[in-house]
């Protein structure tokens, strides 16, 4: 179990997709996103293993939530600067965790 304190550690932050392109490099089929999660954090670099469930299109403005605070982590030639949440379709396949109206960039979760 962890406490609420541990929960808090963990910065959960809205970000708006504005750039998304093929990851020809991954082990596994994979977009390279850029994400503006607001003034305060800026645009960060992500990669994600979307390609089942959406195109390079759907993914252009979407807002995600992102993990703001973990280590930057080197996936073939890019860094990982933020981690990009969703969950599993009933295939295994991510699914993108997003607000469904539209919210101030940076926002964070609580």
């Amino acid at each position: 179990m962890i406490t609420f304190d541990d929960f808090q550690k963990v910065d959960i932050r809205v970000g708006r997709i504005v750039e998304a392109e093929n990851f020809s490099e991954a082990r596994k089929p994979s977009y390279k996103l850029m994400i503006d999660l607001g003034p305060e954090i800026g645009v960060k670099k992500s990669s994600a293993q979307l390609t089942r469930n959406y195109s390079l299109d759907q993914l252009l403005g979407r807002l995600v939530l992102c993990v703001v605070n973990f280590p930057p982590r080197q996936i073939g030639p890019i860094h990982s600067e933020v981690l990009t949440l969703g969950v599993p379709d009933v295939d295994g396949e991510c699914i993108l965790i997003t607000p469904d109206k539209d919210v101030p960039l940076g926002g964070r979760l609580y």
